[in-house]
């Protein structure tokens, strides 16, 4: 029986996933306006997933990026991020919800599919970039 009351409180996490896009905004929105009584009674985590693919920034110095340069990415990807966070945390305020904020570095779809297990999210919400089907399947 104490399985089934944990899983019921976790399943009132909604998370949405925010990066610099229109479609982002347009799901922060959509959730602020469509499941904004699930998000009042528990909890809205904001979530920004910072790539870790510095591919271009290797292939640019001849594969050998001096460790400074990889570090000012870094910190200005974070700086960016919580940016993004706290403007996106403001906007939930307006709406009355008060959001908590995460940020975490690796593969996009990978962490925000890590946060989803280790927060206990019920709900996930993400933008779409207008791919197609196929595109989303690959």
């Amino acid at each position: 029986m104490a399985d089934s009351g944990s899983s019921s409180s976790s399943s009132k996490k909604v998370l949405v996933a925010i990066d610099d896009s229109e479609c982002r905004h347009h799901a922060h929105q959509w959730a602020l306006e469509n499941v904004h009584n699930k998000i009042a009674s528990s909890s809205l985590v904001l979530f920004h997933a910072i790539s870790n693919d510095y591919s271009g920034v290797y292939a640019g110095t001849y594969g050998a990026a001096p460790p400074e340069l990889i570090n000012s990415i870094q910190e200005n990807q974070k700086k960016f991020g919580n940016a993004l966070l706290e403007k996106a945390k403001q906007i939930s305020a307006k709406h009355g919800i008060e959001a908590e904020t995460v940020i975490e570095v690796g593969t996009p779809k990978e962490v925000i599919c890590e946060a989803v297990e280790k927060l206990g999210i019920g709900l996930l919400i993400v933008g779409s970039h207008s791919r197609g089907a196929f595109q989303r399947f690959v």
